[in-house]
């Protein structure tokens, strides 16, 4: 895919630039609420209502997620749904003891993987300048880059299903050897973290645990 040029790179450009102009004369900012919902009074959770997610909201899941902002638009990060119950088998044996009830409850687990040959693919995403030789034979800079905006992609995922309507609960308590055995054996695919995705039963949770105060962890240069 080549990249846009001449009077087609300016129409694009100028469309996209009326796009955004567009949008902030309608929404400037989110409300408290809305804030709330996807970051503020957002919670972690651990217990799931026996509710399935519809595949759709899936694909809408990731179509939101995909457009958040990469380093060169190198879009690492791939995700396995976990819904059957081979596959929740399978992501199980990975697991620590405490975890795996959480796992097996959720409608969806998301796997959260990146590519460590995401550069292979940037003519396509990244089509007005060839930067693969940027990562072609340099692999400790290419998993750098590959973890760093795949986690990035990750954040924005759970903040995306939230935005949906889904609750999510992130885990770490995890083999990451024992899923790349099991899910990306013979691939460059290499995961990162996993991801519980349902409607919460909001029963199990607890209070919030406290945050730094802005003075704690904020300092100006």
């Amino acid at each position: 895919m080549a990249g846009l040029t001449g009077e087609a790179l300016e129409i694009a450009r100028s469309e996209a630039q009326e796009a955004v102009r567009d949008l902030r004369s309608r929404k400037t900012k989110l409300d408290q609420d809305a804030l709330d919902l996807i970051l503020t009074d957002a919670r972690s959770h651990y217990a799931w209502q026996d509710r399935s997610v519809p595949v759709e909201l899936l694909h809408r899941l990731h179509e939101i997620t995909a457009a958040g902002p990469t380093s060169m638009n190198t879009c690492p990060a791939r995700f396995v749904f976990v819904t059957s119950a081979e596959g929740k088998k399978r992501l199980a044996k990975s697991l620590k003891a405490k975890n795996i009830d959480k796992m097996m409850a959720a409608p969806v687990t998301a796997i959260i993987a990146h590519d460590l040959e995401f550069w292979r693919h940037l003519p396509f995403l990244f089509p007005h300048e060839d930067r693969r030789p940027h990562f072609d034979g340099k692999p400790e800079h290419s998993e750098v880059t590959a973890f760093r905006n795949g986690t990035l992609q990750g954040a924005y995922f759970m903040i995306a299903a939230r935005a949906l309507g889904l609750d999510v609960g992130a885990m770490s308590g995890f083999s990451n050897e024992v899923v790349d055995d099991e899910f990306f054996a013979g691939t460059t695919l290499r995961s990162n973290f996993l991801c519980n995705l349902g409607y919460a039963d909001e029963s199990a949770l607890f209070q919030k645990l406290p945050r730094f105060a802005f003075d704690q962890v904020c300092s100006f240069a």
